[in-house]
């Protein structure tokens, strides 16, 4: 099979739902054991579990806040013991509530990025030790092409997804005497469950490819990010909305 994941441990934080569970389907389609991460989507993550044990996957669930660094190591440490370790982190639970500008309170402000932003920041620093003990890690950021590309809404949301591509980076250049790659994927428009019919409908003004994303777009990049055939690639961004950010 293209992009192998045999004998690789991963952790996929946001798993019970969206891109986070296509992204933890296809990774133990692959052949690796996979820890699903949820917060509060329990049913979700039970789902995901069961999805991948129906083809004979391997994998556990972790819940977790990942906005609490007491949560996060414990998600962590769970899911290296369970696993053997990790070879793989997945960061993509992510919290966007599409608020206007003036509609943002502190606190609302403050859930946002340390969910968005210092949550993946921890989970990495969390994920790093055991990455280093093997001299090998993937580390693959879900962003957004809202961190590049304004929009007309949630100011707080588009800033922590911007501010996920310079993590990326500078962790690149500072992680990669460990042999641990960092890459952030940008999707765009992704069909989660949530569109509109509309959405849904072939809008090449929108969509030049007739369609949205899918959440198994997604998880196919992902597993090329997390294979040993992208050994080469660090530090770098990836936009997968099919053309959508051109129009």
């Amino acid at each position: 099979m293209s992009h192998s994941l045999t004998g690789k441990s991963a952790l996929v934080t946001g798993a019970g739902t969206g891109i986070g569970k296509g992204i933890a389907l296809e990774l133990a389609r692959r052949g690796a054991k996979v820890a699903i991460h949820y917060n509060s989507s329990d049913a979700g993550a039970k789902d995901t579990q069961h999805q991948i044990e129906e083809f004979g996957g391997n994998c556990i669930t972790v819940q977790a806040d990942v906005a609490e660094r007491e949560q996060i190591v414990r998600m962590v440490d769970t899911a290296a013991a369970e696993l053997g370790g990790i070879d793989i982190l997945v960061n993509n639970a992510a919290l966007q509530l599409n608020l206007n500008w003036f509609d943002y309170t502190e606190e609302l402000y403050d859930r946002v990025m340390n969910i968005n932003l210092k949550g993946y920041w921890q989970c990495m620093q969390a994920v790093i030790p055991y990455m280093k003990e093997r001299h090998f890690g993937r580390i693959i950021n879900i962003s957004s092409v809202h961190g590049k590309r304004p929009t007309d809404f949630d100011v707080v949301y588009c800033m922590s997804k911007g501010g996920i591509k310079m993590l990326g980076r500078e962790s690149a250049i500072e992680l990669a005497r460990y042999g641990i790659t960092v890459n952030t994927i940008a999707p765009g428009a992704v069909d989660v469950g949530k569109f509109k019919a509309s959405h849904k409908e072939p809008n090449r003004k929108k969509f030049p490819l007739g369609r949205v994303g899918l959440p198994e777009d997604i998880a196919s990049l992902v597993c090329y990010v997390a294979s040993d055939e992208s050994s080469f690639m660090t530090g770098s961004t990836i936009r997968m909305d099919g053309a959508g950010m051109l129009m």
